[in-house]
């Protein structure tokens, strides 16, 4: 089982807005996909900026396989959306962890 991770950095001004749409708009449709699962959305208290909040959205992902099929049918696109919406008010990194206990 593979942990997909993104931590996103969000100006004060944005973060509200910035969940609700993460809440209404991108996890249900991701997981309408059905190739992610389970997610967690978090709040990250450490290593925080200065006027800047930051979250991590953790999805369970079968294998890297299905994540790479998930980044180009659907990841992409949200991406760019996300990107369209909140321009360079927010940035963001992913990582893959792969569970081992």
């Amino acid at each position: 089982m593979l942990i997909y991770n993104t931590t996103y950095q969000v100006e004060n001004d944005d973060a509200r807005n910035f969940v609700i749409w993460l809440h209404e708009v991108y996890m249900p449709q991701v997981e309408e996909n059905g190739l992610l699962k389970t997610p967690r959305l978090t709040r990250i208290l450490s290593h925080k900026e200065q006027d800047t909040e930051c979250f991590s959205l953790q999805w369970e992902v079968e294998d890297t396989r299905t994540l790479h099929q998930w980044h180009t049918a659907q990841g992409m696109e949200l991406n760019a959306e996300m990107m369209q919406v909140f321009k360079d008010k927010v940035l963001a990194f992913s990582t893959l962890m792969e569970v081992i206990e």
